[in-house]
């Protein structure tokens, strides 16, 4: 690991510096270079001096790195080159390797198409509109890894239905409307890919009915995320926690419809 202690960077720049702008150096220039302070600039020169590193002078050549300054410089310039090419390896990996679900048995160098459904990324081997290679072997139903990526997911978003829910005070479930709310479900389920609910009324509502919801904790944020995914959402939500979820369909242009189902 490069600068261990605490202000270490800061006297590598320094030195870094001394040795880069010799002889018209001035602490103000180091200063205004590093973003710090002159006070900060002087203290850590003095330090410098004292360890050999650095020679103060007199006239036009303020300061001069020595041989020792000079080999703390290369070694600490090694170490930190070597940690940044291991973190720009890591992130290059991070964000070039994507994860699908394999629809076939693939081998390392497969080159796949790609499609999203039901929110689920998956590689198949029927040609569309986006395509990568297989970097590992993978089979039927399993994770495959994939890098180069190209081209454009067809994403179609989906669709958000809310049920908007009698609160505590107007009755809470007793004054919802069942009927009409078993019709809405009965119409839409076979399109609707998840069910998110808000509030306690919320919560004793799908329970009297037997529908088990998938999420509802974060759920307006759940529910755009899905949406845009191309996921058609049934929401129960209970009074002006409806207004909580239009806004950010509305801020992301996902169509919706509010069905208030209070007698």
């Amino acid at each position: 690991m490069v600068f261990k202690k605490k202000g270490e960077l800061t006297r590598f720049q320094i030195l870094a510096e001394i040795a880069r702008m010799e002889p018209h150096l001035r602490q103000k220039d180091i200063a205004e270079k590093l973003g710090i302070t002159i006070q900060a600039v002087s203290e850590n020169i003095k330090s410098l001096a004292d360890e050999g590193m650095v020679e103060i002078g007199k006239g036009k050549v303020h300061y001069k790195i020595t041989n020792r300054g000079i080999e703390r410089v290369k070694k600490e310039a090694i170490n930190l080159r070597k940690y940044s090419d291991q973190v720009l390896d890591t992130m290059n990996a991070y964000k070039s390797t994507w994860p699908a679900i394999a629809r076939q048995e693939f081998k390392s160098g497969d080159e796949v198409w790609l499609e999203m459904d039901e929110g689920i990324l998956y590689a198949t081997i029927h040609e569309t509109s986006a395509h990568a290679e297989v970097l590992k072997d993978a089979g039927k139903d399993e994770d495959v890894a994939l890098v180069k990526l190209s081209g454009l997911i067809e994403l179609e978003p989906g669709y958000v239905v809310i049920v908007k829910l009698p609160t505590i005070n107007q009755g809470g479930s007793r004054a919802a409307d069942f009927d009409k709310i078993k019709s809405i479900y009965q119409e839409k389920k076979d399109k609707i890919h998840r069910v998110g609910i808000m509030g306690t009324v919320s919560r004793v509502v799908t329970s009297k009915l037997g529908i088990k919801p998938d999420f509802e904790f974060a759920t307006p944020e759940a529910t755009v995320a899905a949406a845009k995914r191309g996921l058609n959402i049934l929401v129960f939500s209970v009074g002006r926690m409806t207004g909580s979820i239009t806004r950010e369909l509305e801020d992301e242009d996902i169509k919706y419809v509010v069905e208030d189902v209070k007698k």
